[in-house]
């Protein structure tokens, strides 16, 4: 595998490699709705399961649950041809390196989505749950009575809880959203240099 690959798709490896892990630990050692706090209150591991979506988003049904899935796994193919077209073009490393992020994001949780529902005997194929552990109610309080519809109820930041797998995907849409003019600027063809990986600025 030429250079200019091997960075990106090794980091897609080792994070999906490691969410994976965490997720073995946490179902091995965990059990639903335990709590382990190494933030005190401000941060813990919280084993929950889920259908749906990031941070625990769900969309109903079995029927819904079928498609999330082979949504994912589309998606997952798109970014994956997506990340390769970045790194044959030369786009820029930082771009690229989001992209693998994301890619990994997707698969970690496909991992979970489509064999765990098989490997822990609890579904069929495309049905498992996505285990979610990190807990960080870093604020808490009650909206003033004053405000439309919260009014009054409790307030935590931040609510969900998430895997690493849903991190990826977030710091990689964050920081392409952050540095869009610096990842999709003209920039001028190089001359081709096989020994070269990706632009730069």
């Amino acid at each position: 595998m030429k250079a200019a690959y091997t960075k990106p798709f090794l980091t897609a490896a080792f994070i999906v490699l490691l969410d994976q892990i965490i997720k073995i630990w946490v179902r091995k050692h965990m059990v639903l709705q335990e709590e382990i706090h190494f933030l005190g209150d401000r941060g813990m591991l919280h084993y929950t399961e889920n259908n749906g979506m990031a941070f625990g988003m769900e969309l109903g049904g079995e029927f819904g649950k079928l498609a999330l899935t082979l949504f994912r796994i589309v998606a997952v193919c798109g970014i994956g041809y997506a990340l390769v077209h970045l790194i044959k073009h030369k786009y820029h490393r930082g771009l690229i390196m989001m992209v693998a992020l994301i890619l990994a994001g997707a698969l970690g949780n496909i991992i979970d989505s489509t064999f765990y529902g098989i490997i822990y005997n609890y579904a069929g194929l495309f049905h498992g749950r996505v285990v979610d552990m990190f807990y960080f109610p870093l604020l808490t309080g009650h909206f003033p009575t004053w405000v439309p519809m919260w009014g009054g109820e409790e307030f935590i930041f931040f609510r969900p809880v998430f895997n690493l797998a849903d991190a990826a995907i977030s710091v990689g849409v964050i920081m392409i959203l952050i540095n869009q003019k610096r990842y999709f600027k003209h920039q001028v063809p190089e001359v081709s240099n096989p020994n070269s990986e990706v632009v730069e600025e």
